[in-house]
């Protein structure tokens, strides 16, 4: 959400900002809504001050000049009662759409669409070059018994899956691994609720919008949530913080569920679009300055990055356009991995920034050195989803003779373990080794 008073005097920003999301909001009808509700606030603030004015000149008054100062309090409690539905319904109207209006995008986005105009900014590692034909994950995982996919669809239908053996201990591999580097950059570990309320949705901007992609429990009027930021940005919501506690920085694990509506044959191979998943999240909290936000935004790609690099795993920097973000995004970087099965990068950690677009739905603020209350801006970031990372790392790390060997950052977590072999061996393995530093 915007302040109405940057919107009135920045009209033209705004129409532009909505043209460049590729949104359809109309923003002369909110201007003309903000108008009236003034309007009507005014003649009703008006009204109270009269009748506040009788009310107490009443009891000093006798005979008819108290007769007239009571029919005038009955005229204007009848007014005031006239002017409360009109008002309800503007208030109604006006709050409905301040909600659809975008944050402006940074100058340096670029323009575009969707995901095919995003602009590369960088590159880490070459895509390895094979000496046989690679297999995409799927078949890399089946043939090693580290997925089940038909009876998980059995039970719970498309986009589903069981991991396996050594498949099930990556998945929890990936997320230890990626949950410790945070906490050694300072963010505090957070395990977070996967229901809230629709005010938690709302004030990070998910709803309205986005309510096709979430699973709803109808009977509660909860929601599960997307990804961990929702419950981490929401965390202080309606808190007035100390500036010098800040920047908040809280790293959160939680399994995450998307209904991906609209992806109808869209990647349905395998588990790189997939309805539950888990993921370790980023998110900072700190004071409303767009210089710290933009470093910290920085940071937080930069710790994404290093997760990729720990794994050896090619990826790619792309600068969003400003058609493929979302409505609250002032800026945004994707990370993309090398997936050898599709033959191109594919989306692994999205980073953005919104200032105050979220503190403000939230009534997240924090008190200045001067005395003055203020919103705070937010970000968030990615650390590593999972499934989808295992994805690139089966097809990276695949082998001739059909085997998988594991990354070494990961070899710890897996007992020392150094190769997932297509032949029957023994499961067994010893307790994790010491936490590798990335």
């Amino acid at each position: 959400m915007l302040d109405i008073k940057f919107i009135r005097a920045n009209p033209d920003l705004i129409k532009e900002a909505v043209r460049r999301k590729r949104l359809e909001v109309d923003v002369d009808r909110l201007l003309a809504l903000d108008a009236e509700r003034r309007r009507l606030l005014a003649e009703t603030e008006e009204l109270r001050a009269v009748k506040n004015r009788e009310s107490a000149a009443i009891p000093t008054l006798k005979g008819d000049e108290r007769a007239a100062a009571i029919a005038r309090l009955k005229e204007v409690d009848g007014r005031l009662a006239a002017a409360k539905p009109a008002l309800d319904r503007v208030e109604a109207e006006f709050g409905a759409l301040m909600l659809e209006i975008p944050n402006p995008p940074a100058p340096e986005v670029p323009d575009g669409r969707d995901e095919d105009d995003n602009v590369e900014v960088g590159r880490w590692g070459a895509p390895r070059q094979f000496t046989f034909a690679p297999r995409d994950h799927v078949a890399v995982a089946e043939s090693l018994d580290l997925l089940d996919m038909p009876r998980a669809a059995k039970l719970a239908g498309a986009r589903t899956y069981f991991l396996k053996n050594e498949g099930a201990l990556l998945h929890q591999a990936v997320l230890r691994m990626a949950m410790e580097h945070m906490v050694r950059k300072g963010f505090t570990p957070m395990v977070v609720p996967v229901m809230v309320k629709d005010e938690a949705m709302t004030g990070t901007g998910y709803f309205p919008g986005g309510e096709d992609q979430a699973y709803r429990t109808a009977p509660d009027g909860l929601n599960l949530i997307g990804t961990a930021e929702v419950a981490l940005t929401a965390y202080h919501a309606g808190e007035i913080l100390p500036e010098a506690e800040l920047p908040k920085k809280y790293v959160g694990i939680s399994p995450c569920f998307r209904r991906e509506a609209g992806a109808a044959g869209k990647d349905t191979r395998g588990f790189y679009r997939v309805h539950q998943f888990e993921k370790v999240e980023q998110v900072v909290v700190d004071v409303a300055d767009e210089a710290r936000s933009r470093e910290h935004h920085l940071a937080m790609l930069r710790n994404s990055q290093e997760i990729l690099e720990a794994l050896d795993l090619p990826y790619r920097t792309v600068l969003v356009c400003a058609g493929d973000m979302g409505r609250g995004q002032v800026f945004k970087h994707d990370l993309e991995a090398w997936m050898p099965g599709r033959g191109k990068y594919g989306e692994t950690h999205s980073c953005s920034t919104f200032h105050d677009f979220q503190a403000r739905r939230l009534n997240l603020r924090y008190r200045d050195s001067s005395g003055e209350v203020r919103f705070c801006h937010t970000l968030n970031n990615t650390v590593l989803a999972s499934p989808r990372v295992l994805v690139t790392i089966l097809e990276n790390y695949q082998e001739a003779d059909g085997s998988v060997t594991v990354p070494e950052v990961l070899r710890p977590y897996l007992g020392g373990q150094a190769r997932i072999g297509p032949e029957k061996h023994d499961r067994k393995r010893e307790a994790p080794a010491a936490v590798v530093n990335i």
